[in-house]
């Protein structure tokens, strides 16, 4: 069972051991953004681990200090994108450079849900 919140600037979807958030188009997530998803995270985990799942289906950008920032979530065991946009891949490449946490790319949901499994046991 997940629980679904939607957001003005994206839908976040809780699961047991995973959240997976896809922001909307066109959006700059900023370290305000950050702060509205660690307290969802800090409220739905309890402190217990889990890993973060951003699903890029839309365009949107990320300012990098966010990953300073979530960086320093104890609870957070891993961290990943999932796309089949080259582009996204590479801006995640990048991005990989700023988070102090496990951090992987992938294709499909599925996959992402098996790999945050492993983390999370």
């Amino acid at each position: 069972m997940t629980d679904q919140i939607k957001l003005d600037f994206c839908d976040v979807y809780l699961y047991e051991n995973y959240m997976v958030v896809t922001v909307n188009t066109g959006v700059n997530i900023t370290v305000k953004h950050n702060v509205i998803l660690r307290d969802i995270a800090d409220s739905h985990f309890k402190n217990k681990p889990f890993v973060y799942i951003t699903h890029r289906i839309n365009s949107y950008s990320v300012d990098p200090s966010v990953y300073k920032e979530t960086s320093k979530i104890t609870n957070l065991v891993g961290f990943c994108v999932v796309s089949k946009n080259f582009m996204a891949k590479s801006t995640a490449q990048i991005e990989k450079l700023f988070l102090n946490k496990p951090f992987e790319i992938f294709d499909t949901l599925p996959e992402a849900f098996n790999w945050a499994q492993t983390l999370t046991v």
